[in-house]
């Protein structure tokens, strides 16, 4: 077990079980993936802190086992002490019965098989953090939230509450050949920038849509839940462009709808020593290479600025402009 020692409050946590060591079908890639994890929650791109992380790993032979009541009393500290934001990752067996669906501890027996996942939706409801995101690599674990008496796939979260699961209730979740959950390498990829926008933040909603995109549709299917009324920040990544050139959309465009005309002047291969408009150049092609700006008339802005054609913001670059032009940014 370990926790990351920092001068950071306690405002973002996060809990990271992984369980490989089962008397039975034991597994090889939870540890990996709960490391990984860790790994890219404890801090931001910049090495700034980002979650303080508390990791909870089965050892073998060990007798300080994950069982039932050890994991459930770790759950119920996460999430019922205040904080803006609560992660919980999980890696290991899940299980589905007919009473219901569980995360998996060491000393899962029948009719006893681990956490159940209704009791885990219950303290995330009534949770006093603000933000509460449960993230789960194992089998059936798209029950979560799930609603038996609403109708089936019915469910019901609280303001505040999201949920990522690596497949649906009746799936199970594969391990890739680097022994690790197949999940859970993707959404490590997308933490780490595959998933960030623009500005470089990572959240729940954009590494589903990393996810989505990536895992096989015919062997197991993410399931996202969510019900906030504002997306938080998962993890800082660092931006696709610098914040200052950004905030340069309204001085070269006075309107979001302004069309800015280029020539000869701004292109030093066709001959021009115009060092301020070379420079204005390079932030336009930056704009442009994140499609935030198309040309009109031609292909390239090296024909606008040839042809003496003009250029304007896309509907993103326009969206990017209202949040400079309203100080958002």
């Amino acid at each position: 077990m370990k926790k990351i020692n920092s001068n950071q409050n306690d405002m973002r946590r996060a809990l990271i079980v992984g369980i490989n060591h089962y008397d039975r079908s034991p597994l090889d890639g939870c540890i990996n993936d709960a490391m990984h994890m860790y790994e890219v929650l404890s801090r931001n791109d910049d090495d700034s802190v980002n979650f303080d992380c508390k990791l909870l790993v089965s050892e073998e032979n060990s007798r300080n086992k994950i069982t039932v009541t050890r994991l459930k009393k770790e759950i119920f500290n996460l999430l019922q002490q205040e904080a803006e934001i609560a992660v919980l990752y999980f890696s290991g067996h899940g299980a589905a019965t007919d009473i219901g669906s569980y995360l998996v501890t060491q000393d899962a027996r029948k009719y006893l098989e681990g956490v159940s996942l209704d009791e885990v939706i219950a303290l995330a409801n009534s949770s006093k953090v603000r933000e509460v995101i449960l993230i789960l690599d194992c089998c059936h674990s798209g029950h979560l939230g799930n609603i038996k008496g609403i109708g089936y796939r019915k469910a019901l979260l609280r303001e505040g509450v999201s949920i990522l699961t690596s497949s649906r209730d009746t799936q199970y979740s594969m391990e890739n050949s680097d022994g690790q959950g197949v999940f859970t390498s993707i959404i490590y990829q997308a933490l780490r920038g595959g998933g960030a926008d623009i500005l470089g933040n990572v959240n729940v909603s954009r590494v589903y849509n990393y996810v989505d995109q990536l895992l096989n549709t015919w062997e197991q299917r993410p399931i996202f839940k969510s019900h906030v009324s504002k997306m938080v920040t998962i993890r800082k990544c660092k931006p696709k462009i610098e914040f200052s050139v950004l905030r340069k959309l309204i001085e070269y465009f006075t309107k979001s709808d302004t069309k800015y005309i280029l020539d000869n002047s701004y292109e030093r291969s066709l001959g021009s020593n115009n060092e301020t408009n070379i420079k204005v150049m390079e932030y336009l092609r930056e704009y442009y290479s994140l499609g935030l700006l198309k040309v009109n008339g031609v292909k390239y802005l090296y024909q606008a600025a040839r042809d003496n054609k003009s250029c304007e913001l896309t509907s993103l670059g326009q969206y990017f402009w209202r949040m400079v032009k309203n100080n958002r940014i």
